[in-house]
């Protein structure tokens, strides 16, 4: 049986989101771009992938069950661009991720922000509405989102309109607001569990990010603190039967990565000050760090989520190991305060990571089996 829904998020057992897509749902997307299927049948596609997904979610022992971000291409432009002022460009963006094997090429489309921010609707309302229309009973619907500080972080103020905002204090303020009125719709909605996804507070800790940022015009030493400030702004007057958390990776591209360091950089202010329920972070592997930066959580509600079992490759981790890091954690961090997680999503991008479907779902029954024992 999953986790009593009673239980504020995060849970024991957790997961950050995205699922791998099937092939059936592939295959419509495919055919849609390709003009021989209507949007109206690729929607019945993803509706169909959804109910599946949450049904195995539960099935599993997850209480927290998302829609897999199947309706999604990518985890967070699919949101940004429907944010009113942000406007897709011609311009591609060059990234690159490293993997065991050397790197790989991404180049999604950049974007720009050139009029006031606004927004017109509720973005993903309607994806939310339908999850929590087929939420197994007793799950609790989680919909992620991107963290307001990915609007900034992509571009800096080189794509940010000077007309539209000459003082980015005044951006600021609007991305704020922003935000706390998408909050309010999804409240209004029956939202109860909001994931914001923040790469950014994670990336800081590396140092070549820090300088990425001040070519962009930014503070790459002090970004965290702006990022910090921004998300609480927009938090400010989250409706008090919300649970929000924030889930920081440093990259997760086809089982890639972009980033690494440990949160030593960002931890005293991130744990210290970001209003959030609970910390998803990523701990998979060594690029991660250690635990020590965990002594800057408070002690009390705010719960950390462990992000030990990886989606970036294939093979299970014993329990035993697991169990052994939750017991290192718990030296800085009580017991009572920590969760269990796989480290990201398993397709944050539509191309997801190089797992099956079968390996995913090991990967998620692995970590409820874990938390089960280790918390009861």
């Amino acid at each position: 049986m999953p986790e009593s829904a009673t239980r504020p998020a995060p849970f024991r057992a957790d997961h950050v989101g995205s699922l791998l897509r099937p092939p059936e749902l592939l295959r419509a997307r495919a055919e849609h771009q390709a003009g021989r299927v209507s949007t109206a049948q690729l929607r019945a596609a993803e509706d169909s992938a959804i109910v599946h997904a949450a049904g195995m979610q539960a099935e599993l022992g997850l209480t927290g069950v998302t829609d897999g971000e199947m309706r999604r291409g990518s985890w967070h432009m699919d949101f940004l661009y429907q944010i009113g002022g942000v406007e897709k460009t011609d311009q591609k963006l060059h990234i690159e991720f490293r993997n065991e094997a050397g790197t790989i090429e991404f180049a999604p489309a950049a974007h720009r922000v050139g009029g006031k921010l606004t927004l017109g609707k509720t973005i993903f309302g309607d994806d939310f509405a339908y999850l929590k229309s087929v939420a197994p009973a007793g799950s609790v619907p989680k919909l992620t989102i991107p963290s307001p500080s990915m609007l900034h972080y992509r571009g800096g103020r080189a794509a940010i309109d000077q007309g539209a905002y000459p003082d980015m204090d005044a951006f600021w303020h609007d991305l704020a607001a922003v935000y706390a009125q998408e909050i309010a719709g999804l409240a209004a909605l029956g939202c109860t569990y909001l994931q914001l996804d923040d790469t950014s507070l994670a990336y800081l800790n590396d140092p070549a990010q820090r300088a990425y940022v001040d070519s962009i015009g930014g503070d790459g030493n002090h970004q965290h603190l702006t990022n910090i400030r921004l998300i609480n702004q927009a938090l400010a007057i989250k409706p008090p039967g919300m649970a929000v958390c924030t889930h920081m990776c440093r990259g997760n591209f086809r089982s890639s990565w972009m980033a690494e360091g440990g949160y030593d950089h960002v931890a005293e202010a991130l744990f210290g000050e970001l209003a959030v329920d609970g910390f998803f972070l990523e701990y998979d592997d060594a690029r991660s760090g250690g635990f020590a930066p965990l002594r800057f959580v408070p002690r009390g509600e705010k719960r950390v989520v462990l992000g030990l079992v990886t989606t970036k490759r294939a093979g299970l981790e014993t329990k035993d190991d697991l169990k052994r890091r939750i017991d290192e954690a718990a030296k800085y961090v009580p017991l009572e305060q920590l969760c269990l997680s796989p480290q990201c999503g398993f397709s944050s991008t539509v191309e997801g990571n190089a797992l099956t479907l079968e390996e995913q779902k090991a990967k998620l029954r692995l970590v409820v089996e874990t938390a089960r024992e280790v918390w009861g």
